[in-house]
């Protein structure tokens, strides 16, 4: 889909038929298999191999990807030019042998005549006509810095009337940022930037693009709290969709500071903090902040929410369960911007005042792909999911 995001592998066991092989999809779904050609991004496990080369899924594509390619719209208008030279030449040489033979009397000379015609009739130098000027096409897009690997990709790029294009990475800059650090009435607070920075600064397993995003923010910053020390971690996992970190600071209190997705916070939280006070989350706050998350995915932000629990321990460690993760206060959003490129707008009018088409296939979600879709001149329409 265009999206680098990681999928969990576990030792749960998957019923597996001994007789027939996995489908397609229940084999991506298979949480105890792994795929050949795929990173591990954290965590360690002991695999048995049950298939290799070509006998992979992975293996199966490559074979798919070498096979026979089908015939383009250029192989296509080359075969035709060539048939009709072909059929012209098998109506000519007839009539020309017929015609020359009768009336000269000399059907030898009538012979080498015809054969001279269909001789001038084939198209010799067709290919190599094609072959230059398709090369002085490659040429001319080289100087614009577009390298053509197949000499007939030319002609299918000018013939083209539909686009297909990912969003991340093409129409937008695929670098998230963090753009906003906002309290639960939706005002920029200090206090949920100390709390995100301490939780992505202290959690060690694979950082995603939103810690990054998080520490690249704070990079500069002088005036958020060093002497906090880690006690322990709760990996993101795509279960709980939350990253949980246990610090201490210099009295040695213990405090819980979570991030993560808006439902799955939700879940796990029991009140607010409005202007410095500890209120109860009811419905209507759960209802306000599901109404301000899709605000903000309808301008194009993903959302995190971030709360803390101070958990009343001391010392120099404390054990950290997905049990602990209870009872949090939340504190704010972080809102994250993965911003159009500057030249998409530009590129995609071009396009469209050609008569070019353009389709976007994404796997991100829905509101925020029409966010970027405007950005860069696109009439989103409805989308397909």
């Amino acid at each position: 889909s265009g999206e680098a995001l990681p999928v969990e592998k576990s030792c749960r066991l998957t019923p597996v038929n001994a007789v027939q092989p996995l489908s397609e999809s229940a084999l991506f779904k298979a949480a105890s298999v792994c795929l050949m050609g795929t990173h591990v991004a954290s965590g360690a496990a002991t695999a048995v191999v049950v298939a290799t080369g070509s006998r992979t899924w992975f293996g199966s594509l490559a074979r798919k990807l070498v096979g026979e390619r089908a015939p383009t719209a250029f192989d296509r208008g080359v075969n035709s030019v060539s048939w009709l030279l072909i059929r012209f030449m098998a109506l000519m040489v007839p009539v020309v042998l017929l015609l020359n033979g009768f009336t000269k009397g000399d059907w030898l000379d009538a012979t080498f005549f015809a054969l001279a015609v269909a001789v001038g009739l084939t198209p010799e130098m067709l290919p190599m006509i094609v072959s230059t000027n398709l090369a002085k096409g490659a040429m001319a897009m080289a100087r614009r810095k577009v390298v053509v690997k197949r000499l007939e990709a030319i002609q299918n790029l000018g013939a083209m009337d539909l686009l297909c294009t990912d969003k991340t990475g093409t129409l937008t800059e695929d670098q998230i940022v963090l753009d906003r650090h906002i309290d639960l009435q939706g005002n920029s607070d200090h206090q949920v930037l100390t709390l995100a920075w301490l939780n992505s600064r202290h959690q060690s397993s694979h950082k995603n693009l939103m810690d990054r995003a998080v520490l690249a923010f704070t990079r500069h910053r002088h005036d958020l709290p060093q002497h906090w020390r880690k006690i322990d971690e709760l990996p993101f996992d795509f279960e709980r969709r939350r990253l949980s970190v246990m610090v201490a600071d210099e009295q040695g209190q213990h405090l819980l500071i979570c991030k993560g997705a808006l439902e799955e916070m939700l879940a796990v939280s029991t009140h607010v903090c409005i202007d410095g006070q500890r209120q109860p989350l009811d419905d209507a706050w759960r209802n306000r902040l599901r109404d301000r998350a899709a605000r903000l995915n309808e301008e194009g932000y993903r959302v995190l929410l971030i709360g803390k629990r101070e958990t009343g321990a001391t010392g120099w460690y404390q054990h950290l369960t997905a049990e602990d993760e209870c009872d949090l206060t939340l504190y704010g959003m972080l809102t994250f911007l993965d911003p159009a490129k500057e030249s998409a707008a530009a590129a995609i009018q071009a396009l469209q005042e050609k008569g070019v088409a353009i389709k976007v296939l994404t796997g991100d979600s829905a509101a925020i792909s029409i966010k970027i879709c405007r950005d860069v001149g696109l009439e989103a329409g409805e989308p397909l999911l």
